[in-house]
């Protein structure tokens, strides 16, 4: 920043063609300016004025100087002036993160409706069953499902959701509604291979009470979250979802939760950010409007 005063002193010398002048117009002495310019010949090795007692003139390099001077501070204000409508009206990329049911359901809309506020925002969603860096990978902001293993993380609670066994009406009347968790041995089940909710041992019970883990034996293994809603639609067995991925289906009486008294303990949801202490704009209104639409469907 001296440098770039000491710019900006020189050109409002060039242009007044006086040391006097310049100082009178900067509201500096005129010995700060005299120092400063010569501060400034003195880094480049190079005479940039001319003086005389009666006028002040441009040498030949300074005359060239002064050229690429001025493109420097009309770039600089430029820089400054959008930095500055940024704080009034978001502007840029916004990378978020998320489960991608959980995405799907409840954060792509956010997104459009923030996107429809904004006509300066893009965003970049990325809808992975899957925990990535936030750091490592440039995202602004990700929507976790789970405990928060990285506790450098900028967090934000915004609720919860449950974990719990499903079936069609259709498989319930057929095979029969389990009583206890063991009952899952003789049930035909579906597991989501690599989603938290669908690893073959399915937990039940909350911190303080009894806990039981049931080994099960899969009927199909699928590859994805929605996959395995179909299949449990379609009357192929239980499985094991979190609640936002079967609340719709429960509600259009197409799935039943089963076992809900065993049901383990809640599964937190949480807003995060890299640890930065710099938040830019357009991610705090993001947020901004995020959070308050999780909490009045989670909180």
């Amino acid at each position: 920043m001296d440098r770039l005063d000491a710019v900006a002193i020189f050109v409002e010398v060039a242009e007044r063609g006086s040391f006097v002048k310049a100082a009178a117009r900067l509201g500096r002495s005129t010995a700060a300016v005299s120092r400063a310019v010569a501060a400034l010949e003195a880094r480049l090795d190079t005479r940039l004025l001319h003086r005389t007692t009666r006028a002040v003139t441009l040498t030949d390099a300074g005359a060239r100087y002064l050229d690429r001077c001025r493109s420097l501070l009309a770039g600089f204000e430029e820089l400054e002036a959008a930095a500055a409508s940024e704080k009034d009206e978001p502007q840029g990329l916004v990378s978020l993160t998320v489960p991608v049911v959980f995405g799907r359901l409840h954060v792509l809309p956010v997104a459009a409706a923030f996107l429809e506020e904004h006509p300066r925002v893009g965003m970049r969603v990325l809808l992975l069953d899957r925990n990535v860096s936030l750091v490592d990978e440039g995202i602004d902001v990700g929507v976790r499902l789970g405990a928060l293993e990285d506790s450098s993380l900028r967090a934000t609670k915004v609720g919860h959701v449950t974990r719990g066994v499903y079936a069609s009406p259709a498989y319930l009347a057929r095979a029969g509604v389990p009583r206890e968790p063991e009952d899952l041995r003789r049930h035909d089940c579906i597991v989501v291979s690599g989603a938290a909710t669908g690893t073959d041992r399915w937990a039940f019970g909350r911190r303080g009470k009894a806990r039981k883990v049931i080994a099960v034996t899969p009927r199909l293994t699928v590859s994805t979250i929605d996959a395995g809603v179909e299949a449990a639609v379609l009357g192929l067995g239980l499985v094991r979802l979190l609640s936002y991925q079967a609340d719709g289906l429960v509600a259009a009486g197409r799935l039943a939760p089963v076992l809900r008294a065993h049901e383990p303990d809640d599964v937190p949801i949480h807003v995060i950010q890299p640890p930065s202490a710099h938040v830019p704009v357009k991610v705090r209104a993001f947020i901004d409007r995020l959070v308050p639409a999780l909490r009045a469907k989670f909180g």
